[in-house]
């Protein structure tokens, strides 16, 4: 896990979404009939009549009399099921850059087609949620106590009253039991999951599984780094808890593993290092987080960074903390440590 999760978890309590000036108003409105769920991209239909059960990570089933047509849901998830051909109609959390252009994690979903309820941590506005007569929110959860990631502590309320939730748990797993979650859910949803390029993500991803494992095994005696960078730290990740690292783990990638001593104000997630310590351990791989919170590798101007064996080395590669779950969008993750660690020489 990066610093940015963590800092959001020790922040939820401290960041609401907007206000909720004529929620009563929305609320009764939700009543009304709701909108039909567009083609999500991949040749796969629409939302289906007839009811819709599914049961999430916290052990609770949404029942509804139909199929959700009108979904909303955390970025990541959105691009996840559009690559099943499930369009949703809402979403927050990083959806587009300060660029305009759409954040890393919103895949390839076309991000001028949604509504954004909010594009950064305890940005979630409750009115338009309340406008597009949600039924159903769908996010994932970072926790095991079921906390709806990116949901704002401070509107869970107002937000629950307007649609059923459901949550998927990626937290302490290996990420392919997230992943089959989401095709269950699409596949709930009215995906096509036989589609040809549906069927062929998964054959590449179980492909690429194999790919890194077998590269693991021929240097086993290369080491992996997890990083993260913000301007005063540099956060290590252990394997434990973070759904890719502990797949690759289980895959014989070797890891760079901080003490739980050190990971403790971390949440148990990772270690914080000053730059001047960025070289604590020896790494002849590093991955670094990917996302728009981070400062991204070339960027990152500290001396002491240039200075690290795998950097000047060109051994640094991308990094995905908070995956897209689907098959197509994972593949090329395996596929670029493994690539990463066929190149590779001994440097630490």
């Amino acid at each position: 896990m990066s610093h940015a999760r963590a800092i959001h978890l020790s922040r939820r309590g401290l960041l609401a979404a907007g206000g909720a000036v004529g929620l009563g108003v929305a609320l009764a409105a939700c009543g009304d009939d709701k909108g039909k769920a567009k083609d999500g991209g991949s040749g796969s239909t629409a939302a289906k009549s007839g009811p819709w059960t599914f049961k999430d990570d916290r052990g609770k089933t949404v029942k509804l009399d139909k199929i959700p047509a009108n979904i909303v849901a955390f970025t990541g998830v959105g691009a996840a099921l559009y690559d099943y051909g499930v369009q949703v109609k809402g979403v927050f959390g990083p959806t587009t850059t300060t660029g305009g252009k759409p954040d890393v994690q919103a895949g390839d979903m076309d991000v001028s087609k949604v509504t954004v309820l909010g594009n950064a941590w305890g940005q979630f506005n409750v009115e338009k949620y309340a406008a597009l007569a949600p039924d159903v929110l769908i996010t994932t959860m970072f926790d095991d106590a079921g906390t709806l990631w990116y949901v704002p502590e401070q509107s869970t309320k107002q937000i629950a009253e307007l649609a059923p939730s459901v949550g998927i748990s990626v937290y302490d797993r290996q990420i392919t039991q997230p992943l089959q979650r989401m095709w269950d859910l699409a596949e709930s949803l009215g995906a096509d999951m036989k589609a040809a390029k549906v069927t062929d993500a998964k054959k590449r991803f179980e492909a690429a599984a194999a790919r890194l494992r077998a590269a693991a095994k021929a240097k086993p005696h290369l080491k992996v780094m997890a990083g993260s960078a913000s301007d005063q730290l540099f956060y290590v990740s252990g394997t434990h808890l973070s759904i890719d690292l502990e797949y690759f783990k289980a895959l014989g990638v070797n890891f760079v593993e901080p003490p739980e001593s050190a990971k403790k104000q971390g949440g148990g997630w990772y270690e914080s290092l000053s730059w001047e310590n960025v070289d604590k351990y020896q790494a002849d791989i590093i991955m670094m987080d990917d996302r728009s919170s981070a400062i991204q590798p070339k960027d990152i101007t500290k001396p002491t960074w240039k200075k690290l064996p795998a950097v000047k080395a060109g051994q640094v590669i991308a990094r995905s903390p908070e995956p897209i779950l689907s098959y197509d969008k994972c593949v090329p993750l395996l596929t670029s440590l493994a690539e990463a660690l066929e190149k590779a020489k001994k440097v630490s």
